[in-house]
This record gives structure tokens, C-alpha cells and sequence, in this order.
């Protein structure tokens, strides 16, 4: 299985849309909207043209030659500006296959390599093991717990901060 991160492109708007109306939700934020719309995916391409590999890095997960994701690292402002947030989301069908543990080491490697960072910072729902394996997998250290801080869907849920230092 050949996973590589790729840069997003207008020539991947389609596959954009495709993985952002196909994800699963339960554990991302609701920034993203629903239905995602071409109009989004414009907005969300031209952001990223302005600030990849500037202060941030945004990439589409390609497994094989189809887009299965997506991942980035975003440096933060003000008083946190040498910490970068990692997020990313995997279409179900490439769970469990070890995909993301693979595609967080590589957008690690680059972001410490490319941007301002001394840190990078990942944000994980309680409920959400499985993301918080991928973290820990890759060095990310568990730093704290926040009790009650994401509400989403009617529900509250504790958010797990996990840090790697570079």
C-alpha cells in the first residue's frame, strides 16, 4: 500500500467534495459544512494557496492513487505562534489499516521541517481512542484533560490535549 501526502490542488477540488460530504463527522469540528458544496471547496482551496508553507500545511491523503483524506498542521498566533495544531480525518473505508498513523508521522516530519514550530499540538475528543492511538503512536505525549469542553451533536465530551515537542 503506497501512502503519500499530496499538495491540494483545483485539479483535487472534486475529490475535496467528495471527502468532506463522505467523512465521518462524530469527532470533527463543525467548521466543515454540510453538504460541502463546490462554493466551499473554492473557499477552502484558495486558503490554503495563501498560507501552505507559510503557516500551515494542508495536504489530501492519497492511498494508492485515491484521496482518503485529508490532514494539516495550522501554526498558531499571538503568544502561541511556534505551536501547530494538527487535524485530520480518514474516509472509513481506510481505517484501521494503519493509514493515518503513517500520514501524522509524515505531516510531522514536514511541518518541523517547513514552518516556525517548536510543537505541535493535537486535540482528541475523549470517546475518540482510536485518534488518540495514532498520536501516541507517532510520540505525541498526553498532556492534559479538559473535562467538559466540546459540545457537539447534544453531547458533551472531555478533550484529551496531546503535545510533541520537536
Amino acid at each position: 500500500m503506497e501512502i503519500k501526502l499530496v499538495k491540494w490542488s483545483e485539479d483535487l477540488k472534486g475529490d475535496l467534495i467528495n471527502l468532506c460530504n463522505k467523512a465521518d463527522r462524530s469527532f470533527l469540528s463543525g467548521r466543515m459544512p454540510y453538504p460541502y458544496t463546490e462554493e466551499a471547496a473554492d473557499w477552502w482551496l484558495g486558503m490554503v494557496s495563501e498560507h501552505d508553507g507559510k503557516d500551515g500545511l494542508f495536504r489530501a491523503i492519497v492511498v494508492d492513487g485515491k484521496v482518503a483524506g485529508n490532514i494539516s498542521v495550522e501554526q498558531k498566533a499571538d503568544v502561541y505562534c511556534r505551536d501547530g495544531e494538527i487535524g485530520y480525518l480518514l474516509l472509513t473505508d481506510f481505517w484501521s489499516k494503519g493509514i493515518m498513523t503513517v500520514a501524522v508521522r509524515q505531516i510531522c516530519e514536514a511541518a518541523f521541517a517547513e514552518l516556525d514550530i517548536i510543537r505541535i499540538t493535537g486535540l482528541v475528543y475523549a470517546p475518540n481512542t482510536a485518534s488518540q492511538r495514532v498520536l501516541e503512536r507517532n510520540g505525541f505525549v498526553k498532556e492534559g484533560l479538559q473535562k467538559n469542553a466540546v459540545y457537539k451533536d447534544g453531547r458533551i465530551y472531555d478533550l484529551c490535549l496531546y503535545g510533541k515537542i520537536k
